[in-house]
This record gives C-alpha cells, structure tokens and sequence, in this order.
C-alpha cells in the first residue's frame, strides 16, 4: 500500500518533542492572529482573557504576565496531581471509571501541595518577547490551538503515545522495579508494535537523534544503537548531498540528575532559553539544508507540566490495545480522556503562511500522520481517528518567504547552548540529592534506556544487565550506572556515529 507523501511533495518529516509546558503558560498571551486552517477566515488563538484564575486558601490568583525563565519548584505532574488540576483537590477517579467533571480550578492547590512556596508562580505565562524563538515560528507557520496531550498525566506515557499510538496501559512514570519486570518479559511491548517498526518493515528509513546518550526513545524496544546519534552531528548530517532518513525523532537534552538545570529539554527546572535555543537550532539546520523544500517539521510539548490552561481536555478514543488493570496501568485510567492543551507548531514551505488550526490533536496525529504519507496501517483504534497533518499541506511549490534564521532567544543571564560537543561524561554530572530514592520522574525512564541500549549491544548478557538495574536504589547509585552504561557503550557509540 503506497502513501501520499510524494504527491504531497514530502520526503522527510521531522518531529522535536519538547517538555512539560502547556499551551496558555507559553503562548497564551501571544495575541497570534491569521487565517483559519480550514476556513481561511481570519481567526486568533484561542489564548487567555487575562481573567481566567483559581482560588486558593480564600485568595484569587490570576493568570499573570511574566512568568519565570526557571521555576524555582518543578509543579507536579502525575496522574493524581492533573486529576486535582483539572477537577478540584478533592476530585476522585474510581479505577476503570470515567474521568470527573473538569473545571481547571486546582492548579494553584496542587502546586502549592507539591512543595510551591508562590501559590502564583503556577498561574504566570510568558510575554511573547521572553520566547521569541517560538512566537517568530508560531506566527510564520501554522499553531496548533487544541493539541492535547494523549493522557491526563506525565512525561513517559504521553511521549509513548507519538511513537505507538499507545502506552501499553502505562499510566504514570514507571519505578526502576518495572522496567525489570518489563525486560524480564522481553521489554516494554505493543500488540501492534510501534511506529518505528512499521516503518523498518517496509524498508523506510528513520533516524533518532538525541542530546543526550540516553533519550528516552532508546528505552522501545526494538530501538538498536546505531538508530541512534547524537544531536550534535543533526546539522552536519543535513549539510550531506544525499540524507536518505524519512522519519527523524528529535529529543533534547535533559540533565535529569542535575534536576534537569543543564538540559534544553524546557523542563521547568530547566532555564527555557536553552530550549529556545534548541528549536532555533533545529529550524535552521533545516530550514538551510537540500531537505528544506520537501520537508514537514512538527515540534511538540509531551505534557502540560502542572501549569495552568483554560482549555478543558474532551474525551479521546481508547486505543484498545490494552485493558485497565494491565500490569501497566497503576490507576485503572481507561485513555478515554486526552490531557490537557500543549503547544504544537506544524512547519514546512508546503504549508501557507501564518495559520491557526482549531482541530483537535494529540500525540498520537503524529503516528496517524506519518501513516498515511508513508502507506502504512494503523497502529491502534487512537491513531486510526486522530486528525492527521497533511491536510495542512496544500501548496504545489516550496514558499520562498520562509525565515532563514529565527530571533536570538531572550537573554536570562545563562549562557546558551552550542550543541556542537558530544555529551559530557555522565561520571562528571552533578547529582542532586544522591541519597534520595531512584524512583522519582523521568530517572526511571533513563535508567530504562540505559539498559535496553546495552542490551541491543550484548542480548547474551541479558541476566546480568537486568540484575545490575535492579541493584540501583538512590540517586547516587543510577549515577554510578549511567556513568558505567556509558564508557562501555561509547565506542559502540562512536563507531554508529561515524556513519
């Protein structure tokens, strides 16, 4: 079965996923106005009023301008703190029912319950100078203004959701005891597989690229090491006579054991110019190269990180693929609910100039999209009825107004990244609270794509690796595990790099 990705004109998509930000903290204030994506009316973002707010204690906080280059505290995320987000703080889910009423009233009380000292800090949104990088690219190209995340919690199901369609019933950040498990079973699987493997079986080639050496995406199974480089050599690669790679993942950089203060990943902990400076850097490796005029860029945000949006998540398509009660599925979370609003730009010469598009998105358009360019069959009930990307695609020849660069990212006072390094040596990373327990946030997840990466290397030394990840209590310990993951894997590294 052959797809449309030719009569469309593309041959290369590109997909950066982002963190933890929601679409009213970023954009919400922006005032983007243009033309409606499907009725070419002249429309605005559906952003804030300036009056939306949450009550607290018996006081009123409003969302407010200004909000922070980096949070002094990192708003929780989880499925129980986006249920009181979303519903209230003494909102329940009964497990296999349906998610309750959303109000969006408990934003500032579950900041507030998760260690935030300003009750107000979870409310502020960006001024559209602070992130130019993203505001250029939002009003040059097409924002999408209800794009959800896939589910009503963090960072590891939803950004499963963009390669499978599905979490496998995940339904919050997985402990090192799962991953375990997972691979004592032969990896985190999917009955139909993932978008990697469709791809792989009919003969298309996909690159991954990360900031890191350990991106979450290598934690699929299925992902080998010489899928993946590092995002350093992005723009060398792009600079070819020939780059062959139809499906290109972008992951950024997250310093997880740092508390995220070094990554480019926009983490809240993180300062968010340095993922200014990423998207920056992407666009315009792209935007420069052979590849531009037959491209399509998506950049994405996995999940709302705790912060305030208006928008009230609908109900979604199950994907079917899994049961609540799975041994993933911690809440009996049926998936019959998307997330909250993330932002999501849609970018490419093929595309008309400065559209809004209302339609409704979430992760799983991504898969949905690359399926019908590409000719391939869905992978679960979710991306079989997502609204997919190429209806956006309409100009028979590349645009020659595109922007060859973007603005500079506002200056915070840190210094910007250059991406041209190779990743330091996890042994040299600073380690924030070494004593406290593993099992915390995306740490998990890393430890996770640590081990699957060696095992790609060595499937002999299988028991070995899996009862070493079991060993790892604290922080401290993962830091000894990475650092070790990573002097036996860089020549392996090295040699897939050097292709």
């Amino acid at each position: 079965m052959g797809g449309i990705a030719e009569a469309l004109g593309i041959e290369h998509v590109f997909v950066l996923m982002l963190e933890n930000r929601s679409l009213d903290h970023l954009l919400g204030f922006s005032g983007i106005a243009g033309a409606d994506a499907q009725t070419g009316v002249t429309t605005k973002i559906n952003g804030l009023s300036g009056t939306e707010s949450n009550s607290f204690n018996g006081q009123t906080y409003t969302v407010s301008l200004g909000a922070d280059y980096q949070m002094p505290t990192d708003p929780g995320h989880e499925f129980p703190d986006v249920l009181h987000q979303l519903c209230g703080p003494a909102a329940t889910h009964q497990s296999g029912g349906p998610y309750p009423t959303v109000d969006n009233s408990g934003y500032v009380a579950s900041y507030v319950a998760t260690g935030g000292k300003d009750p107000g800090e979870v409310m502020k949104c960006y001024r559209p100078e602070q992130l130019p990088v993203l505001n250029a690219l939002a009003a040059e190209f097409v924002i999408c203004d209800n794009w959800h995340a896939s589910m009503p919690g963090p960072t590891w199901p939803n950004r499963v959701f963009v390669h499978a369609a599905s979490s496998a019933g995940l339904d919050h950040s997985p402990q090192t005891a799962e991953i375990v498990e997972w691979e004592a079973i032969d990896g985190l699987a999917f009955k139909n597989g993932t978008i990697f493997d469709a791809l792989e079986r009919n003969g298309i080639a996909r690159r991954l690229y990360g900031g890191d050496d350990f991106p979450l995406v290598s934690a699929l199974k299925g992902i080998h090491l010489d899928d993946i480089r590092h995002y350093s050599l992005f723009a060398g690669d792009l600079a070819q006579s020939k780059y062959s790679d139809r499906y290109i993942f972008i992951e950024p950089s997250y310093d997880v054991l740092n508390d995220y203060k070094g990554g480019a990943s926009e983490h809240p902990l993180a300062d968010i110019t340095q993922g200014e400076a990423l998207i920056k850097a992407t666009y315009e490796a792209i935007r420069n190269s052979a590849v531009w005029p037959t491209s399509l860029f998506i950049i994405a945000w996995d999940e709302h990180g705790g912060f305030f949006d208006h928008g009230t998540p609908p109900d979604a398509p199950a994907p079917g693929d899994t049961a609540p009660g799975a041994n993933n599925n911690q809440y009996g979370f049926t998936f019959e609910r998307y997330g909250p609003r993330v932002p999501a730009l849609v970018i490419s010469p093929l595309i008309p100039k400065n559209l809004i598009d209302h339609r409704l998105y979430d992760h799983a358009s991504i898969p949905a999209t690359l399926e019908v360019l590409f000719g391939l069959n869905s992978l679960t009930a979710r991306d079989a009825q997502a609204n997919r990307l190429d209806s956006l695609i309409t100009l028979r020849a590349p645009r020659s107004d595109c922007p060859e660069t973007l603005p500079a990212p506002a200056d915070s006072g840190a210094a910007l990244p250059a991406f041209r390094a190779l990743a330091a040596p996890v042994a040299a990373t600073a380690v924030s609270r070494p004593d406290e327990t593993v099992d915390a946030g995306n740490l998990p997840a890393i430890i996770h794509a640590a081990m699957q990466q060696e095992l790609s290397v060595w499937p002999d030394r299988r028991q070995a690796i899996v009862s070493r990840v079991a060993s790892i209590k604290t922080r401290a310990n993962a830091l000894q595990y990475l650092a070790e993951a990573q002097e036996k894997l860089r020549p392996h590294r090295s040699q897939a790099n050097a292709v």
